[in-house]
């Protein structure tokens, strides 16, 4: 297939927004300033803050989306379909599971590297397809199984990887019994992310409401109730597991303090803010324009930008283990998605597997898993 010009932009915006959002909060994280309370440098910890900035970009989607709609409407034939009228409370479960899945992988990116933090993001494929079996109704056929279990294989191969790698340049900024607290942590974030994807194809899906209306909407209640949520968080408690000087849960007042003693944090911050909106927009627009395929593709591809950069800057050393781990998660992801199927089917032997694959794969897969939303995090 020829792309043609448009395609190849927006595959390429995915591609690099995609990889700024992680590689700006990894950024974020690493720079230190004088905080409020005395005029000891301090790394910018500060998980939640980070959140609310990636639900302002998710936010602005919502923007995007109605500008979208009134220049749509001054066409002479309209293009777009706002959907039909809903209560926007059907977002409300969705966006709690994404509020709190975004909390926990920008804590966890803080404790672990940001290859590793990208890599262990496809633990999202094992739970939604177990979830989507459970709750949806939905057959998994062959390919499918032994995908979630190459998953599962390319994750045990990641962590390992980050156990082995105590005498990295992470390892000296945080102890290894952190760093496989932030891997557990980033899992635990996929299974809620996975309750997500499986509510919004439950509740959502059948309103036939607009990609960027949806990641707008989610955006606005994980901004509005995460912002609230920072003001009992400035007084509870958390002793050494916060590295704010208060050790409360999150001190708002503390990051807006490093921000104005290190400017370079607020351009790491926007670079995440940006990055988000235009990572959705463009992963919405791949699925429109190519293919929910490609852009499964190019999210891949994205984890070894990642990798690449993270090793380039010095953030972290090489380890083969993760070329291993990551080679493996890409098999299971293709093997999920069935991005084996075209090179099969031109194997005389296996053409006839293929059609039978292709007459129990359940349709809905791709949407489930591409059309949806971009996850942040994203999802983050």
């Amino acid at each position: 297939m020829n792309w043609t010009k448009y395609q190849l932009f927006l595959a390429g915006l995915m591609l690099i927004t995609g990889s700024i959002n992680t590689l700006a909060a990894k950024w974020a994280d690493k720079l230190s300033a004088e905080g409020c309370h005395d005029h000891k440098e301090r790394s910018f910890s500060h998980p939640f803050v980070q959140a609310v900035g990636m639900f302002l970009g998710e936010l602005s989607c919502l923007a995007a989306f109605y500008i979208l709609l009134c220049h749509d409407r001054r066409r002479p034939e309209p293009s777009v379909n706002p959907g039909r009228s809903f209560n926007p409370v059907i977002f409300f479960p969705p966006a709690m599971c994404d509020m709190l899945a975004t909390s926990l992988m920008y804590v966890a990116l803080n404790m672990t590297s940001a290859s590793s933090f990208q890599m262990l993001r496809g633990a999202i494929i094992i739970f939604t397809g177990l979830l989507s079996v459970a709750f949806l109704g939905r057959r998994l056929i062959l390919s499918q199984w032994i995908g979630i279990l190459v998953t599962t294989l390319g994750l045990v191969i990641v962590g390992l990887a980050d156990f082995f790698s105590k005498n990295s340049n992470e390892d000296k900024k945080h102890k290894l019994s952190e760093v496989i607290t932030g891997d557990l942590l980033i899992i635990m974030a996929q299974i809620i992310g996975s309750v997500q994807m499986v509510l919004e194809e439950k509740f959502i899906y059948k309103h036939d409401v607009h990609p960027l209306r949806a990641v707008g909407t989610e955006g606005l209640f994980g901004f509005v109730i995460l912002t609230l949520l920072l003001i009992p968080m400035y007084f509870i408690p958390v002793g050494d597991f916060s590295d704010n000087p208060r050790h409360v849960l999150e001190d708002v007042l503390e990051a807006f303090c490093q921000m104005g003693h290190q400017p370079l944090i607020v351009v790491a911050l926007l670079g995440t803010v940006t990055s988000i909106a235009f990572f959705n927009f463009a992963g919405i627009s791949v699925t429109k324009e190519i293919s929910a395929t490609t852009r499964m593709v190019l999210d891949s591809l994205r984890t070894l930008v990642i990798w690449v950069v993270s090793l380039a800057l010095g953030w972290e050393d090489f380890h083969g283990l993760q070329v291993l781990g990551f080679l493996v998660l890409l098999t299971g992801a293709v093997l999920y998605n069935g991005l084996h199927r075209p090179l099969l089917a031109r194997i005389p032997c296996c053409a006839a597997l293929v059609e039978r694959e292709e007459e129990h794969s359940p349709e809905e897969r791709e949407r489930l898993l591409g059309e949806g939303r971009a996850q942040t995090g994203d999802q983050s």
